[in-house]
């Protein structure tokens, strides 16, 4: 067994590794999450921090005589010349048994070097004392991808034999021959290899708070950041959710090499960027502008959610939502809503983009990182608009299982209790009757909160004013009973209203006028024609009628509505929609 001292020098991935070889429970290894990350190393003369292969070859097998790499761009390696020597001496035995002379020139070849590698394992094995050996297979995704068996090349499904033999070897199992897999995401592997008993999974997480300020601690003097840096490491590790070591280091030297100071707005830019950038162009980082205070009316949902926002604020989210439901006709604001809340309560919050693919595994993989993505980056708000497009049907048929999968990981990470107060999900949609009832279930998305149009000029009005803030509107129209009136503005929406104030401010530029006079205003109603359907607009306000769980959030007029009658004119439109 290694030694407490040993052990301690290493992160707890990789201690729970060393552990599981010495106790020889296995030898075969899948080592994903962020295998390009900087890994630390505790020693007496203080913490460093390698490269996963170099950790891998110089730290945690250091002592081990034969360590071997293999890639298919590269082909056989080895950490060192004694290493290699002695793989090729074996190979001379090898040579004169079958007639071959990969001696003199080692294969590329995964199938040939598969084959010598099996030889050179039983024959480490075999010798007295035996000899321990460690393969280690960079980018395993593309020797054992996943993917439908028959469309595998005879090369590839030989490399997925010798992997499983192996791990299912005893022999090599109690003389230390050690295989160890390395990629990014579990699901671009083959589930046969990825669920095998004999197979252990080992995760390189993200660094938290503490593992961030430690790195930022260690590689720049208290001097460097009075000098260089208007953010102290602890605030900057703060701000610096869900960034990797490596991404630490191009932060610091970045600025460094620009020389430019660490501002705030230099830190959020380049977390923007990362983030992005991570997370492949499927998440969309954003830092809301406004609070709650600008949005017009919806005084009992503010109400609701600004009770959560002081939970948060005190320390108790026991008291929140693991996630809301969003709900309402089309321009009601509801994607505005949610980012005004998430100011409220001081969360960035990322838009989760289409993350399905067409190849095989892929869409599996792309959520995969997503989700670790959003683990490491809380607390954070998660926005997926149009949910019901986006989350999709889970009993979906044709696609070899993925979309049960994906419904599967999403529906298990929004109910992980760890995450509460931390990742609040906001599902919204205007069809909330086509979102699958597991993800609207109380420990999922508890809250259903819906929003509907104004019905006053008074409520417009509020609406008004908020939109000449926003639009920056020089505009001394004070209400809009002045330019229209109340049978004129039925049915429109928030967005319909910015868009006829929009018009006018091109009214007013037309007319050379920095200002939007009333008469602007009246012609840009004039001109203006709601584009929704008012079948489907009904719809939308029934469902969300419907899918309410609070009494308080509806409007005087719904709230004892016959739900029995709402749910047969729901049917009876969804038929006639069909019928059109």
């Amino acid at each position: 067994m290694p030694s407490a001292n040993f052990l301690g020098s290493l992160p707890g991935w990789a201690a729970t590794l060393a552990r599981t070889v010495a106790a020889k429970q296995a030898n075969t290894f899948i080592i994903h999450g962020l295998p390009a990350d900087l890994i630390p190393v505790r020693q007496d003369s203080g913490l460093s921090f390698q490269l996963l292969d170099s950790f891998l070859t110089e730290t945690l097998f250091a002592t081990w005589p034969s360590k071997i790499t293999y890639n298919r761009a590269e082909g056989l390696g080895f950490a060192n010349q004694p290493a290699k020597q002695h793989f090729v001496d074996r190979l001379k035995a090898y040579d004169a048994v079958h007639g071959t002379t990969w001696g003199e020139a080692l294969p590329r070849d995964a199938a040939n070097a598969f084959a010598l590698l099996d030889s050179y394992f039983r024959h480490c094995a075999t010798l007295q004392p035996a000899r321990p050996a460690v393969l280690l297979l960079p980018f395993a995704e593309t020797l054992v991808p996943n993917g439908d068996a028959s469309y595998r090349t005879p090369e590839d499904r030989a490399v997925l034999v010798y992997l499983r033999k192996w791990a299912q070897d005893p022999v090599l199992l109690a003389k230390n021959i050690v295989v160890v897999l390395v990629t990014e995401s579990l699901a671009e592997l083959d589930p046969k290899l990825v669920r095998a008993s004999a197979t252990r999974e080992v995760e390189i997480p993200r660094p938290d708070l503490s593992g961030r300020r430690e790195y930022l601690e260690a590689v720049r003097a208290p001097e460097w950041f009075g000098r260089l840096s208007d953010v102290p490491p602890p605030r900057l590790a703060e701000l610096t959710a869900g960034m990797t070591r490596a991404q630490l280091a191009q932060l610091l030297d970045g600025a460094e090499a620009a020389g430019e100071k660490l501002t705030l707005d230099f830190v959020r830019a380049a977390k923007k960027e990362v983030i992005e950038t991570e997370g492949m162009g499927l998440l969309e980082y954003v830092e809301p502008k406004y609070d709650l205070d600008m949005v017009a009316g919806m005084p009992a949902v503010k109400g609701r959610l600004r009770r959560a926002a002081r939970a948060i604020a005190r320390g108790n989210p026991s008291a929140v939502p693991m996630g809301y439901l969003i709900c309402g006709p089309v321009g009601s604001a509801k994607t505005f809503l949610v980012e005004c809340f998430s100011r409220e309560i001081g969360f960035p919050c990322v838009k989760l983009k289409n993350f399905r693919s067409m190849w095989v595994g892929s869409t599996e993989s792309n959520l995969e990182r997503i989700l670790k993505i959003l683990a490491s980056l809380t607390p954070v708000g998660v926005v997926i608009d149009e949910a019901d497009a986006a989350l999709g049907n889970r009993e979906q048929s044709g696609d070899s299982g993925t979309q049960q999968r994906v419904f599967a990981q999403i529906a298990n990470f929004m109910a992980d209790t760890r995450h509460r107060g931390k990742v609040l999900w906001f599902l919204i949609t205007a069809r909330p009757d086509l979102l699958p009832i597991d993800l609207k279930r109380q420990g999922r998305a508890e809250e259903h909160i819906p929003l509907f149009y104004p019905e006053s000029v008074a409520e417009y009005d509020e609406i008004f004013q908020v939109m000449k803030k926003k639009l920056a509107l020089d505009c001394k129209v004070a209400s809009l009973a002045e330019v229209t009136n109340e049978t004129a503005l039925k049915g429109y929406s928030g967005s319909d209203l910015e868009a006829v104030l929009v018009r006018s401010i091109l009214e007013a530029e037309a007319a050379g006028s920095s200002e939007v006079t009333a008469e602007h205003l009246q012609r840009a109603f004039t001109d203006f024609i709601p584009t929704t359907n008012n079948l489907e607009r009904e719809l939308q306000i029934l469902a969300a009628i419907l899918e309410c769980t609070s009494r308080e959030l509806l409007p005087e007029r719904f709230r004892d509505i016959d739900r029995a009658a709402v749910q047969l004119r729901l049917s009876e439109i969804k038929l006639e929609l069909r019928t059109l």
